[in-house]
């Protein structure tokens, strides 16, 4: 595990926000559409931050029917250092 720098943190904040401000709201109840489910990684380039948000169904326990088993779904975000979203890139195969 690595340091994050402050305006890291607040790339990393922004960027899970969004994802689960997408998800249905009649579901947020259940894991997969919590951030329990997701995975940040950050990392910084030319004055932005890059986020990827991954999915990480197998952080839920008891994943029952109708639950989401996408394994490579993710979203990329470059993030300025104040924390405001310059681009979204979303991936869901």
């Amino acid at each position: 595990m690595a340091t994050l720098d402050g305006p890291a943190i607040l790339a990393s904040y922004a960027a899970l926000q969004d994802v689960v401000s997408r998800f249905p709201k009649s579901r947020r109840n259940e894991c997969i559409f919590t951030a329990q489910a997701l995975e940040v990684v950050v990392g910084k380039g030319k004055g932005v931050y890059i986020v990827r948000v991954n999915r990480r169904v197998d952080h839920c326990e008891g994943i029952g029917p109708g639950g989401n088993f996408e394994f490579d779904w993710f979203e990329l975000y470059a993030v300025s250092p104040e924390g405001r979203i310059i681009e979204r890139y979303q991936y869901a195969p």
